[in-house]
């Protein structure tokens, strides 16, 4: 039987990160605890996720390419041809990523972030550079052939690569019946027609308070997701996540503003950096629900995903981080 495919299409970056035991103040200087590179970038670190939580970590043996799955990730992207672009394609290679959809920009700087990471509290801070995220243009993705052959069985995009380019994208989709994961960070306000007819949606609060133009603190507390998820139901989304952080995950599903919602705690763990945990919680959520769920419904898939999410917490990183399936009790591949 032939693998389902989950193809990411977003961005590939080399993350500079410094730890630091507090944010240095406008015109303050600091010495840092540490520095590091990595790979990063939304899109590759969500194809990281996908394809670490669709199989187990291999043994030093073994290489993950030759490990069995009922899945096969894909990257559609672009980096430069500086030091960092062909170390990135590598270790995506390594995971097992099918990285033929990546290309090489002659004369290009690959895209990078500088993230702060505040060792006293976990929380991160990032500044990207785009690079050649950049050059992937609308004109990419005009024919539903443009998205692969055979056709994926779930897309995944992001917005570290240009809003026309994640329009165009979205349109060629629903021509083709293919459905769209849309994890629209880093958040802008986006045109009606993206909502239509999308399979699914997931974001943080922040992210959830531009989209339905709201302030970000209003969101804080107390508030009544159901609210949130009713405005995106109503706009034509068929499946809404919204990740709350330490307070867990909201879902949302059904037709016309109304349909199942739950909302799913997390356990309580010591958090080292946050960095790409919310790309984990993606990676979790698209391969649980390609492969159908299993017993528990959504709320299951929340749970695992959420748990998921944790352990990238509990480790220093990006991609470093993200753990593989037999990493996340409970988390199995079908």
């Amino acid at each position: 039987m032939a693998p389902k495919i989950i193809t990411i299409i977003g961005s590939l970056n080399t993350d500079l990160v410094t730890v630091t035991p507090r944010v240095p103040s406008g015109g303050e200087t600091l010495t840092a605890s540490s520095f590091s590179t990595g790979s990063g970038g939304k899109g590759a670190n969500q194809a990281v996720a996908c394809a670490r939580l669709s199989r187990p970590k291999p043994s030093t043996s073994s290489s993950s390419t030759s490990t069995a799955s009922s899945i096969k990730v894909k990257m559609v992207g672009a980096v430069g041809d500086d030091a960092f672009g062909p170390g990135i394609i590598q270790n995506m290679e390594k995971d097992g990523i099918d990285v033929s959809g990546i290309k090489l920009i002659p004369n290009q700087s690959t895209g990078v972030a500088v993230i702060l990471v505040e060792s006293s509290s976990g929380e991160n801070r990032i500044l990207l550079s785009p690079g050649a995220n950049s050059t992937l243009q609308p004109e990419d993705f005009l024919t539903p052939e443009t998205l692969g052959t055979p056709l994926p069985s779930l897309i995944i995009l992001q917005l570290e690569i240009p809003l026309p380019t994640v329009l165009q994208i979205i349109k060629t989709a629903k021509e083709a019946k293919v459905p769209v994961l849309l994890n629209p960070a880093p958040a802008v306000p986006l045109p009606e027609e993206v909502f239509h007819g999308l399979e699914h949606l997931v974001l943080n609060e922040s992210e959830s308070a531009i989209l339905t133009g709201r302030a970000i603190g209003e969101t804080e507390y107390d508030f009544d997701w159901s609210v949130v998820g009713k405005e995106f139901l109503s706009k034509g989304v068929k499946n809404v996540v919204i990740t709350l952080g330490a307070k867990g995950a909201f879902y949302a599903g059904g037709k016309g503003g109304d349909g199942e919602m739950c909302l799913v705690g997390v356990e309580k763990i010591k958090v080292v950096d946050t960095t790409a945990a919310g790309d984990t919680f993606v990676g979790a959520y698209a391969v649980q629900v390609v492969n159908e769920g299993g017993e528990g419904g959504m709320e299951k898939v929340l749970e695992l995903a959420c748990r998921a999410a944790g352990r990238t917490c509990e480790k220093a990183g990006a991609q470093a981080a993200i753990p593989w399936v037999d990493e996340v009790e409970g988390l199995r591949m079908s």
